[in-house]
């Protein structure tokens, strides 16, 4: 693994205590999990870490939203801790940016800086589904103000639209636009598996 994808013992530390006090102070997240057991996970997991890393330095506050607790063979669950970006609005650090790569190079003037799903690979995440989506807001409220893109099944990514979603109205909307478009108060929420 490249030391540029790995913490330092002072940044494990460091990145550990925070995740710890967020995941104790909101246990309605993941009742029943104990964080021993995620501290575990996440220490024999160098690459892992850099990506929760990652979440958490470009303001998504990762925390456990579920537990997948079946070994492999059964009905394809990984026995597998699941990180989503926890934070209210979408992350400050993943705005202002269009949906991928192809919509990205598609723009002949004022590009975005990247795209939700170059920024995503690079940090080793994946984007909410809507159906992630949809969990999570089951956790509190989130992007009262802010907008997420979302995994945008083919057939619409292959006609030019891309898929967001908000929060308003104490309602989740699932919205389409251009995948090339970008605002400054639409990012993506991410998804880790440890």
């Amino acid at each position: 693994m490249s030391s540029k994808k790995k913490l330092s013992s002072q940044q494990t530390a460091d990145l550990l205590k925070i995740v710890k006090a967020r995941f104790e102070k909101n246990r309605n997240r993941h009742k029943g999990i104990e964080w021993n057991e995620v501290q575990a996970k996440l220490k024999a997991s160098p690459a892992k870490l850099w990506s929760l890393n990652e979440m958490e330095i470009t303001g998504g506050e990762p925390d456990v939203v579920s537990y997948d607790n079946l070994p492999r063979r059964q009905a394809g669950k990984t026995g597998e801790y699941i990180f989503y970006d926890c934070s209210p609005e979408t992350p400050k650090g993943r705005r202002s940016i269009c949906y991928d790569h192809a919509a990205l190079e598609s723009r002949k003037e004022h590009k975005p800086r990247d795209s939700a799903m170059n920024m995503a690979a690079d940090m080793g995440i994946d984007l909410l589904t809507e159906e992630q989506y949809r969990q999570l807001q089951q956790l509190g409220e989130f992007d009262l103000k802010t907008s997420s893109w979302i995994v945008t099944p083919a057939p619409v990514r292959k006609l030019g639209g891309a898929l967001f979603c908000d929060r308003r109205y104490n309602t989740v909307f699932v919205y389409h636009n251009g995948a090339e478009s970008y605002y400054a108060v639409r990012g993506f929420r991410g998804s880790l598996k440890v």
